[in-house]
């Protein structure tokens, strides 16, 4: 099921055109010279995003990503390999008290800045096109 996608990243993994989404640095936390983790502020944009609620979060984060991966490799309204950007986020969601997390996650793909007033339509009604306001991620 994911060979065609697969094939298509393969051809494609060429670093150089691996788009980094544009961010604002606001913190970096180290371990003896390790980083941990960085805080930045990403600008306005729109994501392609996918919802999954399996048995573990792990399985909801893989199945999500191979979605997106099939909307990014052609299963579009254009019939074009969208390319990659990185990263690829993940939001992992917390009971109402926030205190434990559930099954949810949310999968979210950063549309290249050529798609952003215009981001192809995803034939898997699951992907939905989401415009994000200025937010703060994560990342390590």
């Amino acid at each position: 099921d994911m060979a065609e996608p697969i094939q298509q990243l393969t051809r494609n993994n060429n670093p150089q055109e691996r788009q980094t989404i544009p961010f604002t640095l606001i913190q970096r936390k180290e371990k003896l010279g390790d980083l941990l983790y960085e805080k930045r502020q990403y600008g306005k944009a729109k994501w392609a995003c996918i919802k999954m609620k399996e048995k573990q979060y792990e399985q909801s984060i893989c199945l999500g990503f191979m979605k997106l991966m099939r909307y990014i490799c052609e299963q579009n309204s254009s019939g074009l390999y969208l390319g990659i950007t990185i990263p690829i986020v993940t939001i992992v969601h917390t009971n109402e008290s926030q205190s434990e997390m559930t099954q949810s996650v949310t999968v979210a793909y950063y549309l290249p800045e050529m798609l952003q007033d215009e981001p192809p339509h995803p034939f898997d009604s699951d992907i939905i096109i989401e415009e994000w306001p200025s937010t703060i991620v994560y990342s390590r």
